[in-house]
C-alpha cells in the first residue's frame, strides 16, 4: 500500500513536477494532490497534466483570519486522504496549531543550507556573506520557520561573478534532485540524512 502524498505549491510547481515524477515504480510513496493557495498557479495545470488530482483553497478570502484558511486547507488534505505533506514552493506561513495536527509529516524544502538563513532572499544573503558555498535544505516542518530538523542537504559552490539569480538557478537543479530523495527515504520511514554535491 503506497503512502498518499499532498503536494502544496504556490507558483509554477517545478519542485511538485520533480516529486511527482519520481513516485513511480517501486517508490513507496504516490502523490493523491497538489494543493494551491493561489487559484492560478502554473503547477496546478501540470499537475492535471500527470492525472494528479488539484484543489485550491485561495488564502484572500480569508484575509486576517489563518485559522479558518488553515482549517479549509486541513479539510480538503482530510479529504484526499493524504498521509504526508510536501511543501513545494507553498508562499504561507502556517500557525503552529495547523503543523501540530501535521507534526511529523510535513517537509519542506528550502533554498539555503540550514541553519543558515532561513527566511527569503536566501542567494543574496549567501553572496553578501561571501560563503563559498550554498546550496538547499529539506527539513520536516515545526512551528519555528525553517527550523525543524535537517533531512537533506545539497550542496553548490559559488561561483565568481555569479549573482543571486544565477545562484538560485544551479540550486534549483539540486533541489529536484534533493527533495525526491529525501522523500523517498521519509516515505519509508527512513529519516537518515541525504547529503548530495
Amino acid at each position: 500500500m503506497s503512502v498518499r502524498v499532498a503536494i502544496l505549491i504556490s507558483g509554477g510547481g517545478s519542485n511538485m513536477v520533480a516529486l511527482a515524477d519520481s513516485m513511480t515504480g517501486d517508490h513507496p510513496a504516490r502523490p493523491c494532490l497538489v494543493l494551491s493557495n493561489v487559484p492560478g498557479a502554473g503547477g496546478l495545470q501540470k499537475a492535471r497534466a500527470r492525472g494528479i488530482p488539484t484543489a485550491v483553497v485561495d488564502h484572500r478570502p480569508f484575509k486576517g483570519d489563518r485559522a479558518a484558511f488553515e482549517a479549509e486547507l486541513h479539510a480538503v488534505l482530510v479529504q484526499a486522504g493524504a498521509e504526508i505533506i510536501c511543501l513545494a514552493g507553498f508562499m504561507r506561513i502556517l500557525t503552529e496549531g495547523f503543523v501540530r495536527r501535521w507534526q511529523g509529516r510535513m517537509l519542506n524544502i528550502h533554498p539555503s543550507l540550514l541553519p543558515k538563513y532561513p527566511g527569503l532572499d536566501t542567494h543574496a544573503r549567501a553572496l553578501n556573506a561571501g560563503d563559498a558555498e550554498a546550496g538547499c535544505s529539506v527539513h520536516e516542518v515545526t512551528a519555528d520557520l525553517d527550523a525543524g530538523p535537517v533531512l537533506g542537504q545539497a550542496r553548490v559552490p559559488v561561483k565568481p561573478g555569479d549573482t543571486p539569480d544565477s545562484l538560485a538557478a544551479r540550486v534549483l537543479e539540486m533541489e529536484h534532485r534533493l527533495y525526491p530523495a529525501v522523500l523517498r527515504r521519509f516515505a519509508s520511514g527512513d529519516r537518515t540524512p541525504v547529503n548530495l554535491g
